[in-house]
């Protein structure tokens, strides 16, 4: 089983409101592996909109991302890139 953790600035315009975050949950769903996602020390459930939502993370804050599973080299990939990429 792989495991990945990377520290991440997250560049949507808004930060990961509602809408990124939906967006987010739906590609981390399409893998089997457990994705996690952490701020200032409080790691949530990567799968979950509610979770990720109440981290409140804006433009430019770094975050950690940590994903393990068979599949995790493919999610830590696909995640990353939306996470970096500076649309929203």
């Amino acid at each position: 089983m792989e495991r990945f953790e990377k520290q991440i600035i997250v560049n949507k315009i808004h930060g990961l409101h509602a809408r990124p975050a939906s967006v987010f949950v739906q590609m981390a769903n399409k893998f089997d592996s457990s994705v996690k996602m952490e701020k200032d020390g409080e790691a949530v459930d990567g799968k979950s909109i509610i979770a990720i939502l109440s981290l409140g993370i804006n433009n430019g804050m770094k975050i950690r991302l940590i994903i393990e599973g068979n599949d995790a080299s493919s999610a830590m990939n696909d995640l990353k890139e939306f996470l970096e990429r500076g649309d929203d």
